[in-house]
């Protein structure tokens, strides 16, 4: 039972800073010096504290606000958010009348992700939001055709990003056979665009790109036990995100420490071509601890059977294993489409610097192949937020109630 009454709330008197009147299981009213008052519900979703706004007093009554808080509190025991499915039928109902991409969009994805785990959610949510929603979001669905859409993958697939285009492809499909379902769409203009994208990659080593597992993944790399050699090639691994073989065949001379950099020569780079790795803080640091142990020898991470050889290629592999994620799961080489695809999806960087960190043949606009300094401070300033959003996941990882608060670089 509430503990307000319709009389006591007519009569309440403002004060001189904004004051709650509780009613019970989070709902209450929110006075404001000026005398408005405002309906409200304080709940937690996924360890997050939220507040939904339910209605301005008197247009909403006592008797309503409670009909309106026992509602979402039901939403809540169904494991929905009560402000997210407030907005999304919000938009819908905005956007229904012309039956366009987005209106059906946000009821597919309302209805067909509930029980999608909350990274696929998210990196969905990006997928529409950023690279289908600028474009088809205000079409009717019903008209769009086979070569629009393809107009539309082949921005994505432009920027180097042909998995991606490929998803998005296929999201698209979804939210149009929908369409055709409900009754909004005749069928599906995905399917006559079969073959006319480029090809996806076929050779895939085994990555973690979900978010909160590459947190888990970081936490465990920190646990890790081993020898000291091993340790450091590990933990430096996710930050520089560069060949196993150039990592395990990293030498001293080629650390730049008055640049903060790494110097590859161009006949240890599978292109040929000499490469430049900006050194974030965290990697200085984790050089900075191995240096005492074996910076007066020839190889950063030397071989534990003598100094005059790198460690074996099978050392960060072993390392992985040790800490439980099998071959499926992750490889050495996984870090880099780790950092390829957050890079690019969550923290937004222009594709042709994240191409040329993976020191990838990327050519300008005039077809001439970029030298290892171009885009060198913008590389500099995206590996230093790199390094610092993987630090952040870990945090997230390591204390589940953390707020996460992700300033993400955006496109450049």
């Amino acid at each position: 039972m509430g503990k307000l009454t319709a009389t006591g709330i007519k009569q309440v008197k403002p004060a001189g800073k904004a004051m709650k009147m509780a009613d019970g299981d989070g709902l209450y009213l929110l006075v404001k010096p000026n005398g408005l008052k405002y309906w409200r519900y304080d709940y937690r979703y996924n360890d997050k504290r939220k507040t939904l706004s339910i209605g301005v007093y008197p247009d909403l009554s006592l008797a309503d606000a409670r009909k309106a808080h026992q509602s979402a509190r039901q939403q809540l025991l169904d494991g929905t958010d009560p402000a997210e499915a407030k907005r999304i039928e919000k938009l819908t109902k905005h956007l229904s009348d012309a039956e366009s991409f987005e209106a059906v969009a946000l009821e597919w994805f309302d209805r067909h992700m509930e029980d999608k785990s909350h990274s696929h959610k998210d990196r969905t949510g990006r997928l529409l939001k950023n690279d289908l929603y600028p474009y088809l979001g205000s079409r009717p669905i019903a008209d769009i055709t086979p070569p629009e859409l393809l107009a539309v993958l082949r921005r994505i697939e432009g920027r180097g990003a042909i998995d991606m285009a490929h998803r998005a492809k296929q999201t698209a499909s979804l939210i149009f056979r929908y369409a055709v379902a409900t009754g909004r769409a005749e069928r599906d203009p995905s399917q006559d665009i079969t073959g006319a994208l480029k090809t996806k990659r076929t050779k895939h080593h085994a990555a973690i790109i979900e978010p909160k597992e590459v947190g888990r993944l970081m936490v465990a790399i920190d646990g890790f036990q081993g020898t000291a050699v091993v340790m450091a090639a590990l933990k430096i691994s996710p930050y520089l995100f560069q060949r196993p073989n150039e990592i395990r065949n990293m030498e001293w001379t080629e650390i730049n420490w008055e640049e903060s950099r790494w110097e590859i020569p161009a006949e240890k780079m599978k292109m040929r071509e000499p490469h430049i790795v900006p050194l974030s803080k965290q990697a200085l640091e984790i050089l900075r601890d191995i240096e005492r142990l074996t910076g007066r020898g020839r190889y950063v991470f030397p071989s534990a059977r003598g100094a005059s050889r790198p460690l074996s290629d099978n050392g960060v592999r072993t390392a992985l294993r040790t800490i439980g994620y099998s071959n499926e799961q992750m490889t050495p080489h996984g870090f880099r489409a780790m950092a390829r695809t957050l890079l690019d999806e969550v923290l937004r960087y222009r594709v042709d610097y994240i191409e040329a960190q993976l020191a990838h043949a990327v050519k300008d606009v005039n077809g001439r192949a970029y030298n290892r300094t171009t885009h060198i401070e913008e590389r500099r300033h995206m590996m230093q937020a790199w390094a610092d959003y993987l630090d952040q996941l870990k945090v997230e990882a390591s204390s589940p109630n953390v707020l996460s608060i992700i300033t993400g670089a955006l496109s450049q």
